[in-house]
């Protein structure tokens, strides 16, 4: 697809058509990058663990961080010196 680069203010762009938009699942922010001369825009990652901290804290607050097997021992473990 061919499109015309548009000068929008002190810079330059391209318009992406909405639909294009859509397909890649990119909406608000992206990552760009250049990679081997080529343009790449892509949706961000987010990160898998974003919150995490803040829900063992609630857990802890809310007394649900308790153990959910019981601690259990091997057979010889008394043998062993750390």
């Amino acid at each position: 697809m061919e499109v015309a680069i548009r000068k929008m203010g002190n810079s330059q762009g391209v318009l992406i058509p909405k639909p294009i938009l859509a397909q890649l699942g990119l909406e608000g922010k992206a990552d760009l990058r250049i990679r081997d001369g080529v343009i790449e825009i892509r949706p961000l990652r987010s990160d898998p663990r974003a919150g995490w901290a803040d829900d063992a804290r609630r857990l802890a607050a809310d007394g649900h961080d308790a153990l959910v097997w019981p601690e259990f021992a091997n057979e010889g473990d008394e043998d062993l010196r750390w």
